[in-house]
């Protein structure tokens, strides 16, 4: 193999090869996407890439191209094939000019790859690391590495979510999460717990609905690859000890009172509405 701490640097991601992995280090800049910056830098196991290519790419650049090994990578399994061609971190981009030495460097890794287009057992690709949260239309998502949290906003939440309340589910409780991506029609993470549940995502208490500007793929991906390293590392036996919730910030809770109160002169929230939810919230303090 290639010596060991050897880089080969394109557009917007540079990839240092290592005697059993490739380091891949992305870029900060207002053209790199927010989903690379966002990544930061992976380290890839060689045994979780199933092949690699190199072909020509537009306007004189050539592309690199490593393919993950199924079940291999958190992030491309909640992707689940969703990302577009510019956002696959797996993809390097370089000048034409260097198209002879990614040849040698694509020669060097093929060598080394197992032919093995089996999925993989466990993910083998680190997790994005937690604490994560992000905003969706209708509510706050937030994840601590064991349980999720939706609270949801009076001005996004359907009447279904609003009665159900704010939810917490530990990660004990789920089986998978669905991610579909805020650049289609109907994007939403929904948290998934063995039985079916209503098939819209707006009336789901265990999903959160995407919108323009709510929910961007490098928010809301990184948090469901989170999500799902979290449900498969706990596997189907593994017992998850009680925790007793902590105290909500009163900070927090302060600001929702007074957002509440605001509803309530605004005549969107009735005189028992507005008394009961505020009673709900001085509670958790």
């Amino acid at each position: 193999m290639t010596r060991m701490g050897d880089v080969l640097a394109g557009f917007h991601a540079a990839w240092e090869f290592d005697s059993d992995s490739v380091l891949i280090r992305y870029e900060r800049g207002i053209r790199t996407p927010k989903l690379f910056q966002a990544l930061g830098e992976r380290r890839i196991p060689l045994e979780a890439i199933s092949g690699v290519t190199l072909t020509p790419g537009k306007r004189g650049t050539v592309v690199l191209h490593a393919e993950p090994r199924p079940g291999a990578d958190p992030l491309m399994e909640a992707a689940a094939g969703q990302l577009k061609e510019g956002c696959d971190p797996y993809r390097l981009v370089l000048p034409a000019d260097k198209e002879t030495l990614a040849e040698y460097y694509t020669d060097e890794l093929r060598a080394l790859l197992k032919e093995d287009d089996e999925p993989a057992d466990r993910f083998l690709v680190p997790a994005p690391e937690v604490p994560l949260q992000f905003k969706a239309y209708d509510g706050k998502a937030s994840f601590d590495g064991r349980t999720v949290h939706f609270r949801w906003f009076w001005t996004g939440a359907s009447s279904a979510k609003w009665k159900a309340g704010d939810q917490s589910f530990p990660v004990s409780e789920l089986t998978g999460v669905e991610w579909r991506s805020p650049e289609v029609f109907e994007g939403h993470l929904r948290l998934l717990r063995g039985e079916p549940g209503p098939v819209q995502a707006d009336q789901d208490p265990a999903a959160v609905v995407f919108g323009l500007g709510y929910g961007p793929v490098h928010e809301s991906l990184p948090f469901a690859a989170a999500v799902l390293a979290a449900v498969r590392q706990r596997g189907p036996a593994a017992a998850v000890p009680a925790v007793t919730a902590p105290r909500r910030d009163p900070a927090d809770i302060a600001e929702r009172i007074r957002h509440l109160g605001e509803l309530h002169q605004a005549g969107l929230v009735t005189d028992e509405e507005f008394s009961v939810k505020k009673a709900e919230l001085l509670a958790e303090l």
